[in-house]
């Protein structure tokens, strides 16, 4: 029932990574255009999903580790996000491209999200957050 609570848990901080993401794609698209803007909120989101889910959904991180420890584990948990990434963003240009409107490029961030959510979680829970295993 744990593993439930952390995938509900990670599905929460998704969607606070959700809201950063498309702030930030609706903040930069007039300066960047709607492509390069989506790749800078994606690092935005990520990097929000990362200290939320290190601090709220994969607990028990060792509150002392040294600053290259921590970096690792970010550079680990952005690396393992771009499977999820590749289609999430292949997805999002799906929806730029077949939907019209405003609100096209929310959509294909929701529908991008919801399309690599199981592989990111399932990448961060064996490979990012894993828990060592006492000899």
């Amino acid at each position: 029932m744990r593993q439930v609570g952390t995938f509900a848990r990670f599905c929460v901080v998704g969607a606070i990574g959700f809201v950063v993401d498309v702030a930030t794609l609706y903040a930069l698209s007039d300066t960047l255009g709607w492509y390069a803007a989506r790749l800078i909120s994606f690092l935005c989101a990520a990097t929000a999903t990362w200290a939320l889910n290190r601090r709220l959904t994969f607990t028990g991180r060792d509150p002392h580790a040294s600053a290259p420890a921590v970096l690792r584990e970010y550079l680990r948990y952005l690396a393992s996000m771009l499977g999820g990434g590749v289609v999430n963003y292949l997805v999002y240009l799906g929806a730029l491209h077949g939907l019209r409107g405003d609100h096209a490029p929310a959509v294909g961030v929701a529908l991008g999200s919801a399309g690599g959510l199981v592989v990111n979680y399932l990448l961060a829970r064996h490979l990012v957050f894993r828990h060592k295993q006492n000899p």
